[in-house]
């Protein structure tokens, strides 16, 4: 009786911890919907009032400001979700072929950014360029733009993520392999990107989607780092505090994309683990047999 009475508890404070994470989301996404009428802003004073169903938010969601926003958002979050993988997948191998100590050592040392503030992180990254500005200025030449800012910071806060997710990744993977391509007469680079990479691959997909979702949900080191304001995270913020309002469409066309990136790699990983499973039970019948 007891031990029914814990495991239904279980499920609701599951379901409850459910509730409160995607109920503000599902609730965007019908609003997105919600017909506010011609010349009406979208603030937070009328955005609970159903007013009738419309795809009128979609169909000027490209259009002005936003549009130009939601483009080089997606354009800022690609270019550093990219350089962030490679950097991080590299950074990864290189910490795994170290030895425990120092292994330990940088890791914790690389994990650092992620529990630190996206306030002291944003006021930092905004001293650093606006010394490195300083310092272009004295040599007469150009300064960081507003783009090379945003994507070095979005790059430098999203490593982390990346080595997050290569690191157990690596630690499931055989040695073995590496050593067996060179034994087979591959180079160095040839072995590890012949037969490491594509062995934590799936590892690389998550930290990819990982770099690319905190690029997306980024707003503290946005705002500090670049004096742009068409980057979409800043965009919503003026807007919402301002006379033009904010188009909940904006979100959801964001929120979409991210949701089924997840699910793919999810089910993906899902399937690599039930085959790896699969093959090591018939290792082990082929152990008890004999065979081996």
């Amino acid at each position: 009786m007891v031990k029914k009475a814990a495991r239904s508890l279980k499920y609701v404070y599951l379901g409850l911890m459910l509730f409160f994470l995607y109920v503000p989301i599902i609730y965007l996404i019908v609003f997105s919907f919600n017909n506010f009428g011609t010349g009406k802003r979208i603030s937070y004073t009328n955005l609970g009032a159903w007013r009738g169903f419309t795809f009128s938010n979609y169909t000027n969601l490209f259009t002005g400001e936003a549009g130009e926003a939601l483009l080089l958002t997606l354009e800022i979050a690609a270019a550093s979700s990219v350089i962030a993988t490679i950097i991080g997948t590299a950074a990864a191998i290189g910490i795994y072929a170290m030895k425990k100590r120092s292994r330990n050592l940088i890791l914790n040392v690389s994990q650092l950014p992620m529990v630190n503030p996206d306030l002291v992180t944003g006021i930092t990254f905004m001293m650093l360029f606006a010394f490195v500005n300083s310092l272009l200025v004295k040599l007469n030449m150009n300064q960081v733009g507003d783009i090379p800012k945003l994507i070095i910071a979005h790059v430098t806060f999203s490593i982390p993520y990346v080595i997050f997710s290569v690191m157990p990744r690596l630690r499931q993977s055989s040695g073995l392999l590496y050593e067996a391509a060179m034994d087979l007469g591959c180079s160095p680079m040839k072995a590890l990107m012949k037969a490491v990479i594509p062995d934590i691959m799936p590892g690389i997909s998550s930290g990819f989607i990982m770099a690319l979702t905190m690029s997306l949900d980024d707003f503290v080191v946005s705002y500090f780092v670049s004096d742009l304001k068409s980057v979409l995270s800043v965009y919503i913020y003026s807007s919402a505090r301002g006379t033009k309002g904010v188009n909940p469409a904006l979100a959801t066309v964001i929120f979409i994309p991210l949701v089924t990136l997840l699910l793919i790699v999810n089910l993906r990983r899902i399937a690599k683990e039930h085959e790896y499973e699969i093959q090591s039970r018939k290792v082990k019948l082929k152990d008890k047999g004999g065979n081996v």
